[in-house]
């Protein structure tokens, strides 16, 4: 009977260790760990509508009373297909929207005003500049302007549910944003350590976020991405250990139910 309760006792420790593992691997998937209900309030970074650059594409629409003379200040849309041409009045038709690329200069040749200088400047910022440059020329009295991004994207690369290339449709996109886009991590993301690539003025930079600690998430120089932006989340130890040849190693589960089996095999053999 001591024998017995001997070799129960070392499949229950064994039983006990794995049990222990799940519930500290459940603490690696959830995020913001640090906020609760009573939580002190985070202050986010400010807050920095996205601006165009060069070689950024934007749409630019401009609408009034006069249709005719709207047509003036927008691009028409041509659409070349096997040799032959069809002509649309209209910026934006079922086949396409022409929109202005930024050049070099940081400028787009607009139609009657010619070069405007747009690099820097938000949608917003873009819409009330041509606004004034018509009305100050007396060209229309009461333009609606309306900018839309064109070409801006940002990517979300690794343990993903859909990795791909995004484009941004609002002037504040969020890490957390992308995130949702991606449809959120897989099961063997690493929440403790995503990284976010950003150029600057020429140079490449990387920041690295917790997504289970939402005050490293909330304040992290890169919650608001920009057009370009790489967001990368890496594998897990999980997903790493399935990268070997049979996926058994020291920090496997594999393992250590193996040798939890081994010991009890051992312990009744001993006892016995």
């Amino acid at each position: 009977m001591n024998r017995y309760r001997q070799t129960l006792l070392f499949t229950l420790l064994a039983c006990l260790s794995l049990v222990l593992a799940s519930c500290g691997s459940s603490r690696e998937v959830v995020y913001f760990q640090d906020f609760t209900a009573d939580s002190i309030g985070v202050k986010l970074p400010k807050a920095r509508n996205i601006t165009v650059a060069n070689g950024d594409k934007v749409s630019i629409i401009v609408n009034c009373r006069d249709a005719q003379l709207t047509d003036l200040f927008n691009l028409p849309y041509v659409s070349r297909q096997l040799g032959l041409s069809s002509y649309s009045g209209t910026i934006g038709t079922s086949q396409g929207v022409s929109v202005y690329t930024v050049d070099a200069n940081g400028e787009i040749d607009f139609p009657v005003l010619g070069k405007i200088y747009v690099a820097g400047m938000t949608r917003g910022e873009i819409a009330r500049c041509i606004k004034d440059e018509l009305v100050r020329d007396n060209l229309v009295k009461d333009p609606i302007v309306t900018v839309e991004f064109a070409n801006l994207c940002i990517s979300v690369l690794g343990e993903v549910n859909n990795p791909g290339r995004f484009s941004i449709d609002r002037d504040r996109l969020t890490v957390v944003d992308a995130l949702g886009m991606a449809g959120d991590l897989t099961i063997y993301g690493n929440r403790h350590n995503v990284l976010v690539l950003r150029q600057v003025d020429g140079v490449q930079r990387a920041y690295r976020i917790d997504l289970t600690q939402g005050r490293d998430v909330y304040s992290s120089p890169v919650f608001y991405l920009r057009q370009d932006d790489v967001v990368y989340v890496e594998p897990n130890d999980v997903r790493a250990r399935q990268s070997t040849v049979n996926g058994n190693n020291v920090r496997s589960t594999s393992f250590w139910i193996s040798l939890a089996s081994l010991l009890t095999s051992v312990a009744i053999l001993i006892f016995n």
